[in-house]
């Protein structure tokens, strides 16, 4: 018989709170009922993970943390302060699972305990910030930490999307353009030069057979192709192997392997920062870290690196050999580590690539988009000039 946690109210409106064992919620409100309470909200007791719960947004869970920060610190106790951000929540979702925290924590739990029943909610960094906290004493601390964190987190992810995105949807506007122009307009002056009693020029006749070439069944066989090519680089991304490779071969590509080596340097030097200043040991938050990666060739070098400082080593010295990091960021942290400082050094060292990635992507962006326009200046005026050279050539005959 499953137990549940219930908030229930008296005819004088006192709310009371406890456990009780039931068949289910039906049972429950029948057997409150009979002692004069009315159920407010309940939450079967069973200590389980869920693991395939709702997926909340990221922006939803900075949010609550900050204001969790401010009512508990405002000296508002923690129980309270759930309800009140349980029920001016956004997502309705998310709403529901705050009550679900408040209630574990109703029936003995410890916030990071009751945290970690939502995965995909809350992730291993935060849990082990939050357990940092209950441990210090200090949790409206760590959660400012915590908030912090997250906002300088997906501040760098937008910065990393609008360098993506640009490019990626100009590129397929160049190639969806060419291929209207190659399948739909180009055959409608395939019948004009039929008509023509001369051999067309070499553009205009590779642009008529590449048309003919899309329109046949030919071209089914290329998208297959395409689509079968795609599904197999994701299923090998998908295997520890391929996503080491595949992630490796992102950090050599021109222009973008250098921001995204400084993206994952920023996200590392974060991590690792906020954990250790909210009070977690740096072998605890090097697995954390590890897990937060992004890159596996990053990921790797700091398990390697947990493994060196298990043995006795400091930090700055696998990281220097692992030849991933400037020599700038491992000499910092050496300095930071022989100064009992090294939370406040890798601080400086996310902001500084922070401000990197900043002035890379504005760069970036300034530099593809002249490129692109010529692109797309090249492709749809080789197209044009391709169509009307045997038109131009005609009327240079008929003039002579």
């Amino acid at each position: 018989m499953p137990t549940y946690m219930y908030v229930a109210r008296s005819r004088e409106g006192k709310v009371q709170k406890g456990t009780l064992s039931a068949e289910n919620k039906a049972a429950l409100v029948r057997v409150l009922q009979g002692r004069g309470l009315t159920l407010e909200r309940a939450q079967e007791r069973s200590g389980s993970v869920r693991k395939h719960g709702p997926k909340i947004k990221t922006h939803e869970v900075m949010v609550f943390t900050r204001q969790l920060s401010t009512v508990v610190d405002a000296g508002l106790p923690l129980l309270q302060g759930l309800d009140i951000l349980a029920e001016q929540a956004e997502d309705p979702r998310f709403g529901q699972i705050i009550q679900e925290i408040a209630l574990d924590i109703e029936g003995g739990e410890s916030f990071s305990e009751a945290l970690r029943k939502h995965p995909r909610c809350f992730t291993d960094l935060y849990i082990s910030i939050v357990a940092s906290g209950e441990a210090g004493g200090n949790l409206s601390e760590v959660l400012l930490q915590l908030a912090e964190y997250m906002e300088a987190m997906e501040d760098l992810k937008r910065r990393i999307r609008s360098a993506m995105t640009y490019p990626v949807v100009a590129f397929s506007m160049i190639i969806l353009i060419a291929a209207g122009l190659i399948i739909w307009v180009v055959p409608q002056f395939e019948e004009i030069f039929s008509s023509f009693d001369k051999a067309l020029p070499v553009p205009t006749q590779i642009l008529i057979d590449v048309s003919k070439v899309l329109r046949s069944v030919y071209a089914l066989g290329v998208v297959a192709v395409v689509v079968m090519a795609v599904i197999a680089v994701r299923l090998y991304a998908q295997t520890p192997a391929g996503r080491y490779q595949l992630d490796a071969i992102k950090l050599r590509l021109p222009v973008f392997g250098k921001l995204l080596r400084k993206v994952a340097i920023s996200r590392f030097s974060r991590t690792l920062s906020t954990l250790m200043r909210s009070g977690v040991a740096i072998l605890g938050a090097l697995e954390i870290a590890e897990r937060t990666a992004g890159n596996e060739v990053f990921a790797k070098t700091i398990r390697e690196a947990g493994d060196c400082v298990r043995r006795g080593e400091t930090l700055a010295e696998p990281l220097a050999r692992s030849g991933e990091y400037p020599a700038m960021v491992t000499r910092m942290i050496g300095i930071g580590e022989k100064a009992g400082a090294i939370d406040k050094m890798l601080t400086k060292i996310s902001d500084f690539y922070d401000a990197e990635v900043k002035a890379a992507v504005d760069g970036l962006t300034s530099l593809i988009e002249p490129i692109l326009i010529m692109m797309m200046g090249i492709v749809v005026g080789g197209i044009v000039i391709a169509l009307f050279m045997p038109i131009l050539q005609l009327s240079s005959l008929v003039q002579q």
